[in-house]
């Protein structure tokens, strides 16, 4: 069975200000870019929405996902086991619960690995990711990030 692979980016002009998210998925010789644009939000928030996007679009459970992303925050915090000790606390004192607690929902649902990789580098996935991002941020198509600011 062919591994998931996804690569993620966000980005925010502003921050706070208008956002968006881009996100690729592999799977085997399959590809799907996916992006969306927010009116007011984070580059925090945004790195979280382009992994979360990509996880609750999955079909399928039980499966084995690599996330490539330039989110050291991301990266830290599930890797290190910190957003485990944060939910057990309710989040308390916590910017980004929301996605937090939505992020976790989708996680355990499959075998999840995270890699870092330095943004605005070599990895043509990411750079792409970063240019889904922007365009979505710029592009006036917007949502509105509901659970911005409610920290």
């Amino acid at each position: 069975m062919p591994q998931l692979i996804i690569y993620t980016d966000g980005s925010s002009r502003g921050n706070p200000g208008p956002g968006g998210y881009g996100a690729i998925l592999q799977w085997g010789t399959a590809v799907k870019e996916i992006s969306q644009g927010y009116t007011r939000t984070t580059n925090n928030r945004m790195e979280m929405m382009g992994v979360i996007a990509a996880l609750e679009s999955v079909t399928r459970e039980g499966l084995d996902v690599t996330i490539y992303t330039d989110s050291a925050y991301i990266v830290n915090s599930v890797e290190k086991k910190w957003v485990f000790g944060w939910e057990k606390k309710g989040y308390a004192g916590k910017k980004n619960a929301d996605l937090w607690a939505r992020f976790l929902r989708s996680y355990r649902k499959h075998n999840v690995k995270f890699v870092w990789v330095k943004g605005h580098a070599d990895n043509k996935y990411n750079n792409r990711c970063d240019i889904l991002a922007t365009q979505a941020a710029d592009s006036g198509r917007y949502i509105e990030d509901v659970g911005f600011g409610k920290d």
